[in-house]
């Protein structure tokens, strides 16, 4: 069970997400950056919907939280290796002909 400290943290800053400022700079890295960047190195193409902090995710650091670094990811990979890379587990990536990256 997370501890109550740990809650009121990320309570802090999981309002920043429901921010004007935060839409902007969504709206702005998806434009800037419209498909999956983990996906184009497998070689697909993937519309980006979702823009993930990347470097192992901002952990409540609000620099780290407006000012990056952000991917454009799909949704799958968000879930997926962003939560990996988010709990610090190695993450090892293929290209499309099947080598690690």
């Amino acid at each position: 069970m997370p501890s109550i400290a740990r809650s009121t943290k990320a309570t802090e800053y999981r309002r920043l997400y429901s921010t004007a400022r935060w839409r902007q700079l969504r709206l702005a890295k998806l434009a800037q950056d419209p498909l999956c960047e983990w996906c184009i190195e497998r070689e697909v193409i993937e519309p980006a919907t979702e823009v993930h902090h990347a470097d192992g995710g901002h952990k409540g650091d609000v620099t780290k939280f407006w000012f990056g670094p952000f991917i454009s990811t799909c949704k799958p990979c968000h879930a997926s290796r962003g939560q990996r890379e988010d709990n610090g587990q190695q993450v090892i990536t293929f290209s499309a002909d099947g080598w690690p990256i």
